[in-house]
């Protein structure tokens, strides 16, 4: 009888600590699922020059999911490009998503709202909200290119990237 009671209040106190831990994880998580989510469709780039970094890209891809098989919205990225110092703002570059050239930049001021909930966001760094045009595939290529550093692929999916075929990415 008094093992059984030992065992028992050793459980009760083990469940009452673990609650607790698991409750203030799941309210941390609740409170920056945004942050979450767009760290998934998050990707970066260096391209580099004699091994030192001269240009970091990074992407967000913004596409939602929906049920509509006819879905024709563009497809909208968030881009931050921060040069090194000693890279001169003549660099010429080209983004292209899947060979096709954007439709639209904007510039995004630092305080924009959009830009609280992304990850990689550095004061340094220039952002834009690129929009190119609809991509039926479900996996697509986004390519940066410079003239003098060479060019990097970043790579998203429109579903989650382990369901796609065993196909190279």
């Amino acid at each position: 009888m008094l093992r059984f009671m030992i065992v028992l209040s050793g459980i009760v106190l083990l469940l009452g600590c673990t609650s607790k831990e698991e409750k203030a994880l799941m309210e941390s998580y609740k409170n920056k699922i945004n942050y979450h989510k767009q760290l998934q469709k998050t990707e970066k780039i260096q391209l580099y020059e004699n091994n030192v970094t001269k240009v970091m890209m990074t992407a967000t891809y913004l596409y939602t999911q929906t049920l509509d098989k006819n879905d024709t919205r563009d497809e909208a990225f968030i881009v931050g490009i921060h040069l090194e110092n000693e890279v001169s703002e003549a660099l010429n570059y080209s983004l292209l998503l899947n060979g096709t050239e954007a439709k639209e930049v904007q510039e995004l001021s630092t305080d924009d709202t959009r830009l609280k909930e992304l990850s990689f966001i550095s004061e340094w760094g220039e952002y834009y909200l690129v929009t190119f045009p609809h991509v039926k595939s479900k996996k697509i290529t986004l390519v940066f290119e410079s003239d003098r550093y060479g060019k990097g692929e970043l790579h998203f999916a429109k579903v989650a990237k382990y369901i796609l075929n065993k196909q190279a990415f």
